[in-house]
């Protein structure tokens, strides 16, 4: 469902899932029921927010590495030119 973006299957594959014996899917497969329409939304549309994820989570690895070291003009330095 992920890599085609077919969230129309989203109904049949959380019956199954409630249904099996796995105690981890069935809880997480009743879960999305409560935001049903958002996930569905979100398997079925083009956008996605993978570009902005990408540019956190290289700030976040520049912060970590300089832990301890410097504080925020320097962090505001590497992430502005690099």
């Amino acid at each position: 469902m992920l890599t085609t973006l077919d969230g129309l299957r989203l109904p049949e594959w959380i019956t199954e899932a409630v249904t099996s014996s796995l105690p981890g899917i069935s809880t997480f497969a009743a879960g999305l029921e409560n935001d049903f329409d958002a996930v569905t939304a979100g398997l079925t549309t083009g956008w996605n927010s993978g570009p902005v994820e990408g540019a956190v989570n290289r700030i976040k690895m520049l912060k970590r590495q300089m832990f301890g070291r410097a504080g925020f003009p320097l962090l505001r330095k590497r992430v502005l030119l690099a």
